[in-house]
């Protein structure tokens, strides 16, 4: 196989994992609290030998650099739940998993059998000083102020801890909508909370579909040229076969 169809197939498996980034993004448009992601990519030189070209020439290929998050806030949902909350600007919940902590836009809470405000998977909210808000089985009204403070009938039960990071790029998937980071987080003196809304994902769909479809075309235009290549080899070889014969 040659430079040409190397370099190709660098393109078309960056296409593929493209078209992956693309599908999940779609696949996760209407779960809370998603940031949609983009692929990156770069170009690697490798430098090549042949007989024409004793000293190398440099060919230049595609290289799957990973991806990036949009973190971006995205589009707020009315609930009217008073455990659901959403975030404006910069900011994370902070959980306590098994794991260790995690951190998460997506303020879809309930109350354990135990009267912790807990994530959707059990996970409780932390406050700041490192422990969980427990709602008294007789507390029904449940207030959340701007600032994350949580209080009932009785008063002030809590405060969410709210944190961000210097890098948002540093935090890791980690399922069900969390992040984990080894990364310092800050915590955040003045949050913007809304009781009674979710941020939605800010996943555009037809933003999405557009490069969707510009991934196809690429990608088949590269599987022609491709095929022609194939088909130029084949051509070829009877003519080499015959040349070598008559040398020899």
């Amino acid at each position: 196989m040659d430079n040409t169809s190397y370099v190709a197939l660098s393109r078309q498996n960056a296409l593929q994992k493209q078209m992956d980034v693309i599908a999940n993004n779609m696949a996760n448009l209407n779960t809370v609290g998603f940031k949609a992601e983009e692929m990156m990519v770069a170009e690697a030189g490798v430098k090549t030998k042949s007989d024409t070209t004793p000293f190398g020439r440099l060919v230049s290929f595609v290289r799957d650099e990973g991806t990036v998050r949009d973190a971006k806030e995205g589009p707020l949902q009315k609930t009217g739940a008073p455990l659901d909350v959403a975030i404006h600007g910069n900011g994370y919940f902070t959980l306590d998993s098994p794991g260790g902590a995690r951190y998460t836009r997506a303020g879809h809470f309930r109350l354990d059998e135990n009267g912790m405000i807990v994530s959707g998977e059990g996970y409780p909210v932390m406050q700041a000083n490192g422990t969980p808000i427990i709602v008294a089985p007789n507390e029904a009204q449940i207030n959340i102020a701007n600032d994350g403070t949580v209080s009932t009938e009785n008063g002030q039960i809590g405060q969410m801890r709210i944190v961000n990071f210097a890098n948002e790029q540093a935090l890791k998937k980690s399922g069900d909508g969390t992040y984990i980071t080894t990364a310092t987080a800050n915590t955040v003196t003045r949050p913007q909370l809304t009781q009674g809304m979710l941020e939605d994902s800010n996943v555009e769909a037809i933003s999405q579909m557009t490069t969707m479809l510009q991934v196809q075309r690429s990608y088949q235009s590269i599987q022609n040229i491709l095929d022609n290549e194939q088909d130029r080899i084949v051509k070829a070889m009877p003519i080499l076969s015959g040349s070598q014969q008559q040398s020899a």
